[in-house]
């Protein structure tokens, strides 16, 4: 087998355009289903994994989104997509948490394996879709190895357009200087069945995006993020009573959470174009954040620190690429007397333009400064 390059440092100048992406999926044997929005802006939803891995503006064949180096080509493709090992093909997944409950076999040892469950992905996704929307669904077993539980649960995705929210009112003469692309995901949980009432799982959606940028993440008031694992060089992360900003730059892994009672329920990755520097991209997610609900994913740390409504993620190892995700949770389902079933809406608006462009959308969408 050919390997993937070990360290993914491409810039965004160098992955894959939209249509080799797109036949790079296909010489693999996939089915990636396109969207298009009414200004000519495109989505790419691969069923495999259930991911949106492409969205790209109506001028620009450039991807708004990670994509691993596995689907560069056709051939990595091939080999990549019929093995059994777990990769990471990029793009906007769900998960599901608590990720302590889940992805460690051998707990309490959690030093010994992390196993991504193969039923949640890449599952099994069913697909249908229109010229509207698409809708992937998994029906999967889970098992908890800390609390010893099974459960059988339905995974249902919808991937639909939806509009520039700067493209009406004053802000229109902005959104004429910026490229646009975006997309609605309606996600819908349901716990089919379990064997014991105090299983609680929760929604967790993940989206990638190319290394080295910056996370803005609004909030009500100063909060101290919790740091979840790796060591963040000082200056990278700080906050104040507007804004949780957190460099993503550093070399290794790391990952800081905020409390549901801080965020907003918007959070924005700004990066700057590595080839033209007075140019920049700039993608945010809207997301619902109930600052009472059961927020049930934790740091291995800190077992008992539930509550954090959205996460931030940066990567840079050899075996994985380089990339930031902009992570956020939904409350959970299950447990005594509540609900076995939740949905959950989030928007991604993606924009490209001139730094200067960019900063004023993120001072309307945001409310901060770049």
């Amino acid at each position: 087998m050919s390997a993937v390059p070990t360290r993914d440092l491409r810039t965004l100048a160098d992955a894959p355009l939209k249509r080799d992406l797109i036949a790079a999926l296909e010489g693999a044997g996939q089915r990636p289903l396109s969207l298009a929005g009414d200004s000519g802006e495109t989505i790419v939803v691969l069923p495999h994994g259930g991911r949106v891995l492409g969205l790209y503006s109506a001028a620009s064949d450039q991807n708004f989104l990670w994509t691993s180096a596995a689907v560069s080509s056709a051939k990595l493709a091939r080999e990549h997509f019929p093995s059994d090992r777990w990769f990471n093909s990029g793009g906007d997944r769900t998960w599901l948490a608590p990720e302590i409950d889940f992805f460690y076999p051998h707990y309490p040892d959690t030093s010994r394996q992390y196993f991504q469950p193969r039923q949640l992905d890449p599952g099994h996704y069913d697909a249908a879709a229109s010229d509207a929307q698409v809708i992937l669904r998994n029906e999967l077993s889970m098992h908890s190895f800390r609390r010893g539980w099974n459960a059988q649960l339905r995974i249902t995705k919808t991937i639909s357009v939806t509009s520039n929210p700067l493209a009406r009112g004053a802000t229109a003469p902005l959104a004429a200087r910026l490229q646009f692309a975006g997309y609605r995901l309606q996600t819908r949980l349901e716990m089919l069945h379990s064997d014991d009432d105090c299983c609680r799982v929760g929604l967790w959606n993940l989206l990638q995006l190319p290394g080295g940028g910056e996370m803005l993440v609004p909030v009500f008031h100063e909060t101290e993020p919790v740091v979840y694992f790796g060591d963040i060089p000082a200056g990278d992360l700080c906050s104040d009573s507007r804004c949780v900003r957190y460099r993503m730059s550093a070399p290794g892994e790391q990952k800081i959470g905020i409390d549901a009672l801080a965020a907003t329920g918007r959070a924005g990755y700004v990066l700057e174009d590595p080839v033209d520097r007075s140019r920049a991209t700039f993608v945010v997610r809207s997301f619902s954040v109930d600052a009472s609900g059961p927020y049930v994913d934790v740091p291995l740390h800190r077992p008992d620190a539930e509550g954090h409504a959205f996460q931030a993620c940066n990567i840079d190892a050899d075996y994985l690429g380089r990339f930031a995700e902009l992570e956020y949770h939904a409350p959970a389902i299950g447990g005594k007397g509540a609900p076995r079933y939740g949905d959950d809406v989030s928007q991604v608006w993606a924009y490209r333009g001139s730094r200067e462009a960019i900063a004023q959308a993120a001072m309307e969408l945001l409310g901060v400064t770049v």
